[in-house]
């Protein structure tokens, strides 16, 4: 019997246990239990009390999520758990023999290990279920590494029952962030907190050890409603708990979306609305957190918080997302769901999925024929397709499968209008030909006009603003300007124009600028406050020191980063209290992910604005001893050094970091900028050439470099660089100046005429650009 029926058989003995408080399980096998009588007296805290307590008042509830996903989410290894073949078989991948075996019910794995050479390894969980599962190998410092070798559950007629390599097509090596000793497969810090129930993961910088703990294995009722003690003590005394307030039921998590309202059709409208009190958030924060790409910014996310105020969530950036805000890579679901017209409208997770057992509320079509009359939609009138086909299914067309991790298909929720004159334009995925193979999107493009009509043109897309942003095109930051201000606009979308907002300034991006930082929404003022990167530190404070006492606390910790460098006599009293408050925050988010050596780094730089370098030096160092490849930790300690005039050990640093063989155009950049400092010209022309060739989709290499010939006389050299990076950045400020003044001083007024003019243009609100043209005859309104 599988776990599935196991467990399912197994439930009329759960339900019988009496309502007592599961003990908690850790990594080291050590229990620990909740406090004693915390269901009789409710303490000022809930306190978990486990799934048994839950199971006997909510018997289908606990029925439904028995053999969910939630419920397998992890697991001891045992017979009854783990799912693979360890028949003494073996699996080669990439040149590497790896053997699965099992002695005494103890799973084993003989792979390569963290110094590239065979071990045997010790399997002490399972992780999953459908369509994959992984295999947990504990380390020291408490560490559980996720194996790149994985388990495809599905049927063999389906291709599974098979051993595979999560990377098919790449060699990761041995010291690799992502082979499966590194960082990156580390569960205590990547997997954990979204596979178990009150996840602490107890992490000890001293040591760079963990001694993470769980209350529950795997994702069970508290998971998402919160500790229940207090929802415990009503239900066995008949009434509220006093601590919990009259009504509430003493939960910690009130999930009221679905209560006293109903989706229903108004009149012949084709689409149903909402009728009932308005909808809250409360289930998107509660599943945002395990089912979106973001990070915590407090120590221990609780049940109830708001999303942003325990995580700050990655944009519609690439390489995760398309230009168009199509998944790419392993986003998950929230920063596509917010893209869409469901979320705009109030639909929320439960009204499509069964919140216990994860199942859609119905089959096919039908999950969406709900809200979306079928007379209407599930006809060929509107998908043009014969009924029944694969084109003739909703998600098909409107929330298409990417495959991640080899085997496991995640649909798309931004539940988009197929468009494929977009993808034509923008080279982005399209519904219709991911069936019709072998025709490109232009040809569906045009089948798709037919369809629609003359009189019908396609909606504008925040996508097309976005691809003209990435690809550095002339009306870039007129087009993103017109996004960031459009509130019809999915606020995601916007937020993504404000990131790209800097590359792109004009007379469009004061406006832009400024409906930004006062934005409603919470995800398009921290995006504007991060824009302002490019601003002198007295502009920003004028423009975003408001946003340091905003009610989101992932806001405020922008904030606080943006205005780190600005000096104290500039603020008010009031803004240097909220400054430093938020400052804490900022500390506080950092220190929750202390073992990742990007938030060492992004503490470092943050001490470092504010003129902290003993503090920046701690934090530089911490970040490359978790981490000594870790380049950008290397570069910008180096340049701390700069500042403490301590150039010889930065030399020392960026020479040791480009003789690792790893070489980065940001080290080679800094070791010539040093060496020019220290007037080893020569040795430094090299470096920054070296950067340049290095780094080509970084103009700011170039630009420099192009600055140190002509200051070396070498100015045709200079101005050939500058030609070159002007092919692939037509749009960027300094190459164009650079290009017009190195022209107008080689006697060459007419090259240097064309560039300038092509700089008024472009940014035609630029004074010194205007004074330039002017100088080489040209008329400047």
């Amino acid at each position: 019997m599988t776990k599935r029926g196991r467990q399912a058989a197994s439930l009329a003995a759960v339900l019988l246990v009496s309502a007592m408080a599961a003990p908690a399980r850790s990594t080291s096998g050590q229990p620990s239990l909740p406090s004693a009588g915390a269901e009789d007296t409710p303490d000022p805290a809930p306190a978990n009390v486990g799934r048994a307590a839950c199971a006997g008042c909510h018997a289908e509830q606990a029925l439904a999520w028995t053999g969910s996903h939630h419920d397998l989410a992890m697991d001891l290894a045992s017979d009854a758990t783990v799912l693979g073949d360890f028949d003494r078989i073996t699996f080669t991948h990439d040149g590497r023999t790896s053997s699965f075996s099992r002695k005494d019910g103890i799973y084993y794995v003989r792979t390569e290990g963290a110094d590239g050479e065979l071990h045997d390894y010790r399997i002490d969980y399972v992780f999953g279920v459908d369509p994959l599962q992984q295999y947990l190998v504990a380390f020291p410092g408490g560490r559980y590494q996720v194996l790149a070798l994985a388990w495809d559950t599905r049927p063999a007629e389906a291709g599974g029952q098979r051993w595979f390599h999560l990377y098919p097509d790449e060699s990761v090596p041995a010291g690799d962030p992502l082979h499966w000793t590194g960082r990156s497969q580390n569960w205590n810090t990547q997997c954990a907190e979204c596979h178990s129930t009150d996840l602490r993961k107890n992490y000890d910088p001293a040591s760079d050890s963990f001694a993470t703990t769980w209350f529950e294995i795997d994702v069970s009722c508290e998971a998402c409603h919160g500790p229940g003690s207090r929802h415990l003590a009503w239900a066995k005394a008949g009434q509220p708990a006093p601590e919990a307030g009259a009504g509430a039921k003493g939960l910690v998590v009130q999930f009221d979306a679905g209560r006293d309202g109903a989706w229903r059709f108004g009149g012949k409208a084709s689409t149903a609305r909402w009728q009932g009190p308005p909808r809250t958030s409360s289930q998107l924060e509660a599943c945002a957190p395990c089912h979106s790409r973001r990070r915590a910014i407090v120590a221990e996310p609780q049940p109830g918080q708001s999303f942003l105020d325990a995580y700050m969530p990655v944009l519609l950036e690439p390489p995760l997302y398309h230009p168009d805000g199509q998944i790419r890579d392993e986003v998950y679901v929230y920063g596509s769901f917010l893209q869409s017209p469901m979320h705009r409208a109030g639909v929320v997770c439960s009204d499509c999925h069964d919140p216990h057992s994860l199942q859609l509320r119905a089959e096919g079509n039908a999950v969406c024929t709900a809200c979306h009359r079928a007379a209407s939609f599930d006809t060929s009138k509107h998908h043009r397709h014969v009924p029944g086909s694969e084109g003739a299914s909703c998600v098909e067309c409107h929330a298409p499968e990417t495959s991640y991790m080899v085997v496991d298909p995640r649909r798309d929720h931004s539940f988009r209008i197929p468009r494929p004159d977009l993808s034509a334009r923008l080279g982005t995925p399209d519904a219709c030909t991911r069936c019709h193979e072998g025709r490109s999107a232009a040809w569906a493009a045009g089948i798709v006009a037919t369809w629609r009509g003359p009189d019908k043109p396609p909606r504008p897309h925040f996508g097309q603003a976005i691809h003209a942003g990435l690809q550095g095109q002339r009306a870039a930051g007129t087009a993103l300007a017109a996004v960031i201000t459009d509130t019809a606009q999915p606020a995601i979308g916007r937020a993504n124009a404000l990131a790209l907002l800097p590359r792109h300034p004009g007379p469009m991006a004061f406006e832009a600028y400024r409906v930004g930082l006062a934005d409603t929404d919470p995800l398009v003022r921290l995006a504007a406050v991060r824009a302002l990167e490019p601003f002198a530190p007295q502009l920003r404070l004028a423009a975003a020191g408001h946003l340091l006492s905003d009610p989101v606390r992932a806001v405020r910790i922008e904030a606080a980063r943006g205005l780190a460098a600005v000096p104290p006599r500039l603020m008010s009293p009031k803004q240097g209290l909220a400054l430093e408050a938020a400052a804490q925050e900022l500390i506080e988010a950092e220190t929750a992910a202390a073992e990742r050596p990007e938030s060492q780094l992004n503490l470092g730089s943050f001490y470092a604005e504010r003129g902290q370098w003993s503090k920046s030096e701690a934090a530089y160092r911490q970040a490359l001893r978790l981490d000594p490849s870790f380049v950008a930790a290397t570069v910008n300690l180096a340049d701390l050094y700069r500042i403490m005039g301590r150039d010889e050990e930065g030399e020392e640093l960026l020479r040791a970091a480009i003789a690792t063989g790893r070489e980065t155009a940001a080290a080679h950049h800094a070791l010539g900028l040093l060496l020019v400092r220290r007037g080893q010209l020569p040795a430094g022309l090299r470096s920054l050439g070296r950067a340049a060739e290095l780094g080509p989709q970084t103009p700011r290499y170039a630009y420099v470099y192009a600055v140190a010939l002509n200051s070396a006389g070498e100015a045709a050299h200079a101005i050939d660089v500058l030609r070159k990076t002007y092919e692939r950045h037509p749009t960027d400020r300094e190459i164009l100046y650079a290009l017009a003044t190195f022209h107008r001083d080689a006697g060459e007024r007419a090259a240097a005429a064309r560039y300038a003019d092509e700089l008024v243009k472009l940014f035609s609100w630029d004074a010194q650009a205007r004074q330039l043209a002017r100088e080489l005859g040209l008329a400047v309104d």
